[in-house]
């Protein structure tokens, strides 16, 4: 077993992080795939695209309890919640081939999203200690297995039900199988919280993270109505089920460069500037893709998924920052619990896309995210010691 990572260590372990990067990829690929197979699960189960926005929900809104799973994780230590997490995710991946009507896909995909929530905390907390003195390149690397994961895994997975239906969707859920094993030993242990750790200033920290959950709400918002509303607007206009994928894999796969790049110039000129340009630029790109047509919606979602992806690194340091009495906490404030209000948020917009089309939840997005920039602008700056 290695031993507990040491805050104070200034050496990046490259392999470790890479492993984490691909278990990464995997859990949030298993765990996000449902909408490239969305519009092909509403016909098989007769649903109307109402309950699209409901169906998404059920998926997402289990996220919102990382920040218990944080103070669990904390508690506990070790890297036992990062393995149970992808085991849970890749499971209830295989079983969406297998449901046979709309209430046990509700529950597949809630234990999905538990799953998830045990996956990220306690991950999100170990990553910035196998980056040593470069905690922003490390986030940055990790997102990216998770982001490239998010984008392909739609369009895998609908190739996977052209060519051979839903119920063949269990073989995504192989390549965990076998990782597994090897993520008991290259996973960060993380040492248990003690009684006589430092305890958590909630009144002091009320105020900054609150702000930022809103925030982070926003941009999931925006997130999840781009991938739930996309693909099923191209449906609608006879579009295939791989093309209607391929929209959100080019979002999702190019924002990786967002990724990268937001980690990596934190490090050098700090989180809250960034933040605010790229939430101006991704309100600007998501306006242009309403409006835009033919091979122009390309590069509009890839100008889009770097915007916001850059967005995600950020926003998970400065949440740990905030709470540096327990950094899984805040990762799952910041990451969780916004993912799970966004939810909420998608599933209130599925009636909408049924009254006024598919589009109409885009524009309500976009508005989220004309309020999100004055909320980026109020967040506090770290400073170069906080780690």
């Amino acid at each position: 077993m290695a031993p507990a990572p040491s805050p104070d260590s200034a050496t990046p372990r490259p392999r470790r992080l890479a492993g984490m990067s691909w278990a990464h990829f995997l859990n949030d690929g298993a765990a996000n795939y449902l909408p490239g197979v969305l519009p092909a699960i509403l016909v098989s189960l007769n649903l109307s695209v109402a309950l699209s926005g409901t169906i998404m929900a059920a998926l997402l809104m289990g996220q919102a309890l990382q920040p218990l799973v944080g103070l669990l994780a904390d508690r506990v230590g070790g890297r036992i919640m990062v393995v149970l997490g992808l085991a849970g995710s890749s499971l209830g991946g295989a079983l969406i081939g297998f449901v046979s009507h709309f209430w046990a896909l509700l529950g597949v995909l809630a234990l999905i999203g538990i799953a998830n929530s045990f996956f990220h905390p306690q991950a999100l907390a170990g990553i910035r200690h196998l980056g040593g003195n470069r905690p922003g390149m490390a986030m940055s690397v990790f997102m990216v297995g998770g982001e490239v994961g998010r984008g392909v895994w739609p369009a895998i997975a609908s190739w996977v039900v052209v060519q051979w239906g839903l119920g063949y969707l269990w073989v995504l859920a192989l390549p965990a199988l076998f990782t597994l094993p090897l993520l008991l030993q290259f996973a960060p242990r993380l040492p248990a919280r003690t009684a006589k750790a430092t305890p958590i200033a909630w009144r002091q920290h009320a105020g900054p993270i609150t702000r930022l959950t809103a925030f982070s709400t926003l941009r999931s918002l925006m997130i999840f109505s781009i991938i739930t509303f996309v693909p099923v607007a191209w449906a609608q206009t006879g579009g295939s089920l791989t093309t209607g994928a391929s929209f959100i894999t080019v979002m999702l796969v190019v924002g990786v460069i967002g990724n990268v790049g937001g980690g990596h110039l934190s490090d050098k000129v700090g989180r809250r500037p960034l933040l605010i340009a790229a939430m101006c630029l991704a309100t600007l790109m998501l306006g242009a893709f309403l409006l835009a047509s033919g091979g122009w919606l390309w590069l509009v979602l890839g100008i889009l998924g770097i915007s916001l992806f850059a967005t995600l690194p950020l926003s998970v340091l400065i949440a740990q920052d905030i709470l540096p009495e327990n950094r899984s906490l805040g990762s799952g404030l910041a990451l969780g619990l916004s993912n799970g209000l966004a939810a909420l948020g998608v599933m209130v917009l599925g009636p909408v896309a049924a009254h006024w089309g598919p589009e109409a939840p885009l524009w309500v997005a976009l508005i989220g995210g004309l309020i999100s920039i004055p909320l980026a602008a109020g967040l506090p700056e770290h400073t170069r010691s906080a780690r």
